[in-house]
């Protein structure tokens, strides 16, 4: 893919973006909680998380060795499997209240996921060597 890397840097401060965005709405407690805050830190911070490993993928979706890329895939793959883990954890219902879904939890799997489809297609140019 011709433009895998900007499309995957891109995603990459989308999912930081999102962090910041609103991801459930609780309405027993009427606060919305995002990536960064959570009633009583009860689900952590994964926003920190996200935001950490989307420095690292952008930094290895620019270097263009094939051993950036091998390290990319497994971050990436983390920060799929993370994103997964947190929207399962925060979109789930509690003592018979189920929170409303806002677009930043959506938003953060998305682009999650699209770093991942990004790392799996870089666009290397390798040297073939003659054969003998």
């Amino acid at each position: 893919m011709k433009y895998s890397q900007w499309i995957g840097i891109a995603a990459s401060i989308l999912l930081v973006i999102a962090g910041f965005l609103p991801w459930t709405y609780h309405p027993d407690l009427n606060k919305n909680f995002t990536g960064f805050f959570t009633e009583n830190n009860v689900y952590g911070k994964p926003g920190y998380v996200f935001v950490w490993m989307s420095i690292i993928t952008i930094v290895f979706f620019a270097i263009q060795r094939v051993w950036a890329k091998r390290w990319n895939m497994f971050i990436c793959a983390l920060v799929l499997a993370y994103a997964i883990k947190s929207f399962i954890m925060y979109s789930g219902c509690y003592r018979g209240i189920c929170p409303d879904k806002l677009a930043g939890l959506w938003i953060m799997l998305v682009s999650a996921a699209l770093m991942m489809a990004m790392a799996l297609f870089p666009d290397m140019k390798l040297n073939e060597e003659p054969k003998k």
